[in-house]
């Protein structure tokens, strides 16, 4: 890999990883550069400024190994079906799962969505052992209720499930008793649920103590009987509740799932990408594919956002062009048994792309819809990191609102 210089927006610079090439046409968004070479282990160099969480480097493998390797978590159909086999879980109810069968609304996309094994891969390079201590200590600070019993977590829009795995497989029972993750997409389930036999081993131990149900973030009554202690919306998922009364849905049911004095964690873009959007930019990165002798076989490219996308001022609606092309080098290669390779075409290369409409949220906003449902903000932070305030100019690319559940 040659030695190259970018400008990215802020927001973009932090979340992507030491191993992974980005690439954007800037306009109105606040920018650095930043540099990568091989004789530096592929690190990036950031501006000091940043702090010291978001300048950690991560080797190439990283987001590969977040799939347990190169991409080597293969299971046969019979496997995948016993996935949805009933196990005896701690203080779940029975229509923890009958809830998937429910009618709901179509999958909030038919492509990004349900190809969750592109979706993780894209995303892999979150630190989500470290984000899930910013979780923990946040929910220890700020909620009132019992801290002296382990924890309960539900995750809504959970996606690959990663953070919720984290907090199982890095902390033991009596810290976190169970999860509960919910998501509107199937595949993303069945996926989460790959990923939990994977991290969590078999029945019997910690896998248990994990549920994944099909449903709605708006509207999830008897997802289970035993109230929880802490709830997270990651990864800007709330950005695809596009109206007022769908937030106080969400909000109203996590008000009831939740035992008073629990917290609410709710991740978004950050406020300045609301104010900037001027015109739109695009952004993206590149994810290497590595096999366990550290060489590259591939390359996912991800677009999230492009140049033409529709901004909307009066809903604050983005309408984000998001396209994911994987490629092999080798066709003949390709692992077909691979989930991730299933659809690729004959000349190695998977193409997929679809307009996400997503709404970009402000701070008052979030205050005001969560004091509709019975929620109180009581914290804000600029990152899944403790030490970054939501002012700082330079560290600050989130919105990280802590919420509690009146008493």
């Amino acid at each position: 890999m040659s030695f190259f210089l970018v400008r990215a927006p802020v927001w973009l610079l932090c979340l992507l990883p030491a191993s992974i090439s980005c690439f954007t046409h800037h306009h109105a968004t606040p920018s650095h550069s930043i540099a990568a070479s091989t004789q530096q282990q592929q690190y990036y160099s950031l501006s000091s400024d940043f702090s010291r969480k978001q300048r950690r480097g991560f080797s190439v493998l990283q987001a590969a190994k977040r799939r347990g390797g190169a991409m080597s978590r293969r299971k046969t159909q019979e496997e995948s079906r016993s996935d949805n086999a009933e196990s005896t879980t701690k203080g779940f109810d029975n229509e923890a799962t009958s809830i998937s069968q429910q009618t709901i609304p179509a999958s909030k996309s038919n492509t990004i969505y349900s190809m969750p094994s592109l979706y993780d891969l894209a995303f892999g390079y979150r630190c989500y052992g470290e984000e899930v201590e910013f979780l923990l200590d946040a929910h220890d600070k700020y909620s009132t209720s019992d801290k002296n019993v382990p924890v309960r977590i539900l995750e809504l829009a959970a996606g690959p499930a990663r953070h919720s795995l984290a907090a199982l497989s890095e902390h033991p029972p009596s810290s976190v008793d169970s999860v509960v993750a919910l998501d509107l997409s199937q595949e993303m389930v069945n996926y989460g649920k790959e990923n939990a036999d994977h991290e969590l081993g078999s029945a019997g131990g910690r896998r248990d103590s994990f549920e994944y149900a099909c449903g709605d973030m708006r509207d999830f009554a008897g997802l289970s009987s035993t109230k929880f202690d802490t709830a997270w919306i990651l990864l800007g998922s709330m950005s695809h509740l596009l109206t007022n009364d769908d937030v106080i849905r969400c909000f109203s049911s996590l008000r009831s799932a939740l035992k008073p004095g629990s917290t609410v964690v709710v991740e978004l873009p950050h406020p300045r990408e609301t104010f900037s959007m001027g015109e739109c930019t695009r952004n993206g990165w590149t994810v290497p594919l590595v096999e366990d002798d550290e060489e590259e076989y591939g390359e996912l490219n991800i677009v999230w956002g492009d140049e033409d996308d529709e901004f909307d001022p009066i809903t604050q609606v983005r309408d984000f062009t998001v396209a994911m092309t994987l490629k092999v080098n080798n066709p003949e290669d390709i692992p077909r048994e691979d989930p991730l390779f299933l659809q690729m075409d004959e000349d190695g290369k998977t193409e997929v792309k679809e307009i996400v409409p997503m709404r970009l949220f402000t701070l008052q906003e979030i205050d005001a819809l969560a004091r509709c449902a019975g929620l109180e903000m009581v914290a804000k932070y600029g990152a899944l990191d403790e030490e970054v305030a939501m002012t700082e100019e330079d560290d600050a690319y989130r919105m990280v609102c802590i919420l509690r559940c009146k008493e």
